[in-house]
């Protein structure tokens, strides 16, 4: 396949991503439990139906093996007003909160309270948010993550910049093997170089909305303590070094040859610091705790369903750049050769 034929699935599969990532809609989910001016306890929610079906409504606090159930009021759709009354004897002094909805099906908070001698006290916004076993009569939507919420979107976007990163500078690795292992100077080396430098515009990019997504979750542009963005901003400062590397050797040969081996290097190292290392340290990325990834629980079916053909198709579209990319510098040779 051509160039032409990577960019123009891509581009299909990139258009049906696009699209979904404007239309779906994000699922309901707990937000977090606040008190007001006057003192009353609420419930704050996102996505959620609260007043289209009041009198079906059922709030619980406790643990899932002893519920207490809540009385409360409803505000709109996405707040409520909580009248707890605890019984004289509670074990739990971190309770969990569980809202049942014919609509949104069965949300829950974690660690939403702490009882102090049986009176009310919010927990720390942003707690821990689980949905359990519960049915809803919502259609297709996007799972409700805390602290991410309608920043989800730009899972389609930016982790696939860094598989699309991997599979170039894979190229880039296999194409400096080959060369190495010719006698004479040939097309592993211009292939090299050149899926190199596609990546690395990937590799930019990722590092872009990667910061871009920090700011609106994290509240910081750059977290300094977090293994996986320090070691993503190393690898692309090494891949530019690369770059500079060869722009240092004036000697086509030693250059092709100096780099090819700086390059297998530069590949190593990106798998070490962008796939082994974050396993074994504590990240802000989701799976945190020896998991780089999204676990099964972030990444539902709906999840899936967007992020495997935004993976495909940011591939393809890499693709179908580094094949353009040599195909222009073959054209630029043949000019060089008629040229007097």
């Amino acid at each position: 396949m051509n160039h032409r034929g990577f960019t123009a699935v891509g581009v299909a599969l990139l258009l049906y991503v696009f699209a979904m990532v404007a239309w779906v809609p994000l699922g309901p989910g707990l937000v977090e439990v606040m008190a007001d001016e006057q003192g009353q306890t609420q419930v704050i929610a996102h996505g959620t139906h609260f007043a289209s079906s009041p009198d079906q409504l059922r709030i619980f606090a406790g643990t899932q093996d002893r519920l207490f159930p809540l009385a409360f009021e409803v505000v709109n759709d996405h707040r409520l007003l909580l009248r707890p009354e605890w019984p004289d004897t509670l074990h739990k002094r971190s309770l969990d909160l569980y809202v049942q909805s014919p609509i949104d099906g069965t949300l829950s908070l974690g660690n939403a309270f702490f009882v102090e001698n049986a009176v009310l006290v919010p927990a720390h916004r942003y707690a821990s948010v689980d949905v359990l076993d519960g049915s809803n009569q919502l259609g297709f939507h996007f799972p409700f993550q805390p602290q991410i919420f309608e920043t989800i979107r730009n899972l389609m976007l930016h982790v696939p910049m860094w598989f699309t990163m991997f599979f170039l500078m894979g190229i880039s690795f296999a194409q400096s093997i080959r060369h190495l292992g010719a006698k004479t100077l040939g097309l592993a080396d211009e292939r090299a170089v050149t899926s190199a430098q596609t990546g690395l515009f990937f590799g930019i990019i990722g590092l872009v909305t990667g910061s871009l997504w920090a700011r609106f979750t994290w509240g910081d542009w750059w977290v300094a303590s977090d293994p996986q963005l320090n070691g993503a901003l190393v690898t692309v400062l090494v891949y530019a070094g690369y770059l500079v590397l060869r722009a240092a050797v004036d000697d086509p040969v030693l250059r092709a040859r100096i780099s090819a081996v700086f390059n297998l290097f530069a590949f190593v190292l990106l798998i070490i610091l962008l796939m082994i290392f974050p396993r074994f340290n504590e990240s802000l990325h989701p799976g945190k705790g020896g998991n780089p990834g999204f676990n099964t629980y972030d990444l539902d079916s709906s999840l899936r369903a967007v992020f495997y053909p935004a993976v495909i198709g940011w591939i393809l579209l890499g693709m179908g750049m580094y094949r353009l990319r040599l195909r222009m510098e073959s054209l630029s040779r043949r000019i060089n050769r008629l040229e007097p």
